[in-house]
């Protein structure tokens, strides 16, 4: 809008100036108003459609402002049901993606970019806090705000505490900061639990490259200098076990749950203890498995995050005997990871399948619907009458063509096409 300004000031002793700027005027409202409605109603015909929990041959999609209206077999919609139909033919309909750790506003990842790559939700957590936002023709964001950790502690220690992290010492500063980040609109409550030193991490100085993920700790018991010494390093402070209780009572006073970055035993033992919700990633070394059994009783939900942590020694073991345990495992791929899709990571599907041994379907639904239950958004994640009309497709058969999950033809947020390989609209 600021060339129309320039263009009307400049010319406005001119009628035929003042034309032109009134004529630019309308076509800038007219587009901003297609961009803001995109078309009232779409009805999607596709051969199959993974609806967020099974797939299904034949069924037709009708989305109305927003929101899928109805589903059922193509001959029981009429010509006139959609101002806008789309023949998807031999393809694959599936909801979009819900990546539930990424870092996007701290590493500057573009949401356009994401969103085009078939994630139509995002958690992003470790980096500045704001509302939540988007879902409507843009991607959408829930943020946890910086990490709450020990002064000097994960990720201060490597890459400082600024938009990044919130370093606290005593009980009443953790709930201070719990308070203080669901204000500003945080959806979970991040902390970080790390002393430092595991093989294979890439927060560890000899993996090669900065982690972008973001945690925090106070001053370490002798137990974790002892850790940290068997590994050939001094420990990194960590939070001690009545500050994360303390940050864990206050955010369930809100209805928030706490992520904890864990990536080896003392760690894990301090969230166990403090009822921490949820691991942020699968840990990184091996974990006893009387631990995981008192995750799994406890009820823990695990961030996968398999791909960013392939190197690590325990990634395997850990995987393997949650599955066994038949503990949550959830989708997460950590976007802006230097190794990882700004979209959708099919590596990370492929890790849910080959080492936690789930077959296709629960690798879907544990990015889908799985996902957006998880986050509390009422059918998010699915393709049900009522739900978010955020859906992606890929043309063929999704078991014969895994990797075009990256390369959606189709993307919806919101009932708005932002992505349509599929020839023109009818």
């Amino acid at each position: 809008m600021q060339n129309f300004t320039d263009v009307f000031s400049n010319c406005m002793q001119h009628v035929r100036c003042f034309q032109v700027a009134v004529t630019m005027a309308i076509f800038f409202s007219v587009q901003v108003y297609a961009q803001e409605t995109g078309p009232s109603s779409l009805l999607l015909y596709a051969a199959r459609v993974f609806d967020g929990n099974e797939m299904h041959s034949g069924l037709s999609v009708l989305v109305k402002d927003g929101r899928i209206a109805r589903i059922g077999p193509r001959h029981s919609f009429k010509a006139g049901d959609a101002s806008t139909e789309i023949d998807l033919g031999d393809a694959t309909l599936l909801p979009g993606f819900i990546e539930l750790h990424a870092h996007l506003t701290f590493q500057k990842v573009p949401v356009d970019i994401v969103l085009r790559h078939g994630v139509t939700t995002v958690r992003d957590v470790g980096g500045p806090v704001h509302q939540p936002y988007g879902g409507d023709g843009s991607l959408r964001v829930l943020t946890s705000g910086q990490i709450i950790t020990a002064p000097h502690g994960y990720p201060i220690i490597t890459m400082g505490a600024r938009g990044l992290a919130i370093p606290v010492t005593s009980e009443a500063e953790a709930r201070e900061a719990v308070r203080h980040l669901i204000g500003e609109g945080a959806v979970v409550i991040k902390i970080a639990l790390e002393p430092g030193g595991e093989t294979g991490a890439p927060w560890s100085p000899h993996h090669g490259h900065a982690h972008h993920d973001t945690a925090h700790t106070v001053q370490a018991d002798s137990h974790h200098h002892a850790y940290a010494a068997s590994h050939g390093q001094s420990a990194w402070p960590m939070l001690s076990e009545p500050v994360v209780r303390a940050i864990v009572d206050e955010a369930h006073r809100h209805q928030r749950k706490v992520s904890a970055h864990v990536a080896e035993s003392s760690g894990v033992q301090v969230a166990l203890n403090a009822g921490v919700d949820e691991w942020a990633h699968m840990p990184c070394d091996l974990i006893p498995e009387p631990l995981l059994k008192q995750a799994r009783a406890q009820n823990v939900t695990i961030i996968g995050t398999l791909d960013t942590l392939s190197k690590c020694d325990g990634i395997a073991h850990n995987a393997a005997i949650w599955a066994e345990l038949g503990g949550e495992l959830l989708y997460g791929a950590e976007i802006a990871h230097p190794d990882i899709p700004w979209g959708i990571d099919v590596q990370e599907l492929m890790y849910l399948m080959h080492l936690a041994k789930m077959k296709l379907p629960d690798a879907l639904r544990a990015a889908t619907a799985k996902a957006g239950q998880y986050l509390g958004i009422p059918l998010l994640g699915t393709i049900q009458p009522g739900a978010p009309a955020d859906l992606i497709a890929i043309r063929g058969n999704l078991e014969q063509q895994l990797k075009r999950l990256e390369y959606p033809d189709l993307v919806i947020s919101g009932g708005q096409v932002i992505v349509n390989h599929f020839g023109p609209q009818q």
